[in-house]
């Protein structure tokens, strides 16, 4: 992935825990608020004593997070979901990703089809007739493989799909049937009776599709490659259920970065790096516990990781900005007052730029359970 411009240095999140970035949060809504009051351009008239309607201009607005990562609701820009597509967004369950050059971005709408959105993220548009595309994309990545743009989708309990950009499916890629990897444990688990096939996400590093199939008792990270323009299963492929490193509790969300592949490990909570050829690195730390970690994204070099559901008393899923280190801006969606959006399946960053080369970040949230699509704005 190719790394945008930097923010500012982030400020230190303190060692006293998550409990403090949720005062942090709760003392810079406070101050907000005081300063939004105390700045407010206030038409007093000299001639009459002023009283305290005077000062009111409404309520603030609302924002979430802490430090360099405090964010709002747009809702210009999330009522740009296009108006046909509405009575399909409830069943809204796949992600985001997006052409670096262009800076258009893709997802999928179950029942509608897959869809572009450009790089202002004010219109959309489908892509492709093939009926395959109307199925649920479940992850999605976009890649160039050989000087050539494509997409590949995971369609949970179906197929992975490779196509180019104008929604020509290139390869189809269905269930293995247990003779396809190096890792024997893959190999036992398709070539049962009793297996099934839980695609949850896809990403691409250096000639090589990695596929997540957390949605199953096989539970591991798989391989596609490519052969004289036909894309099938590779050898590579590790995991398995279980909780030794390099095991998974539902490998949901997968991501190539710097030469490496994260896996978020849902249901452990984890965000864990591996080698292009599975080995264990290492999982991030400072991740707040119960965390149901869905997905993984990167921009101007933060991480931005998404738990499925509120924990705690929290009013919505949460959005973890993370180094790689640590926790620096904890995000929570629900305190935006954003309607029907409460758990959260993925949240991709997207830079839009303007005539002046300045450079906007928005969080693009896919809900889950209700399917709200919804856009954030970094204040």
């Amino acid at each position: 992935m190719t790394k945008r411009t930097s923010l500012a240095t982030l400020v230190f999140i303190s060692a006293f825990g998550f409990s403090q970035t949720v005062v942090a949060q709760d003392a810079h809504n406070h101050d907000h608020t005081h300063h939004a009051h105390e700045h407010a351009d206030l038409a007093l008239n000299h001639e009459h004593e002023n009283i305290q309607s005077d000062n009111y201009k409404g309520p603030a607005k609302l924002v979430t997070g802490q430090g360099e990562f405090i964010f709002s609701y747009d809702e210009a820009l999330t009522a740009a979901f296009p108006k046909a597509a509405h009575e399909f967004e409830p069943k809204m369950h796949g992600g985001f990703n997006e052409d670096p050059e262009t800076g258009i971005v893709y997802t999928g709408i179950p029942g509608y089809g897959l869809c572009s959105i450009s790089s202002d993220l004010t219109q959309w548009n489908v892509i492709g007739t093939d009926a395959r595309l109307k199925d649920n994309i479940h992850g999605i990545v976009f890649f160039v493989h050989k000087g050539t743009k494509y997409l590949a989708v995971a369609q949970n309990g179906k197929r992975v799909l490779v196509l180019t950009l104008d929604g020509t499916i290139v390869s189809e890629i269905v269930k293995p049937t247990g003779n396809e990897f190096k890792f024997a444990p893959a190999n036992d688990f398709f070539g049962s009776k009793d297996s099934d096939f839980g695609v949850t996400d896809v990403t691409y590093l250096k000639g090589t599709i990695y596929v997540a199939h957390g949605y199953s008792a096989g539970d591991f990270v798989m391989t596609i490659k490519e052969k004289k323009g036909v894309w099938s299963w590779g050898k590579l492929a590790w995991g398995g259920k279980g909780d030794a490193p390099g095991q998974f509790k539902t490998a949901h969300g997968v991501y190539a970065h710097d030469n490496h592949v994260l896996v978020a490990n849902r249901a452990a909570g984890q965000v864990v790096k591996f080698t292009k050829k599975g080995k264990f690195v290492e999982t991030f730390n400072d991740i707040p516990a119960e965390s149901l970690v869905c997905n993984v994204s990167y921009k101007s070099e933060h991480f931005f990781l998404n738990a499925l559901s509120a924990i705690g008393e929290q009013k919505s899923a949460p959005i973890y900005v993370h180094t790689g280190e640590k926790l620096v801006s904890t995000v929570i969606p629900g305190n935006l007052d954003i309607p029907v959006l409460t758990n959260i399946h993925q949240v991709w960053p997207h830079f839009v730029e303007d005539s002046n080369g300045t450079k906007q970040l928005y969080l693009l949230v896919h809900g889950w359970n209700k399917g709200k699509f919804a856009v954030l704005r970094l204040e």
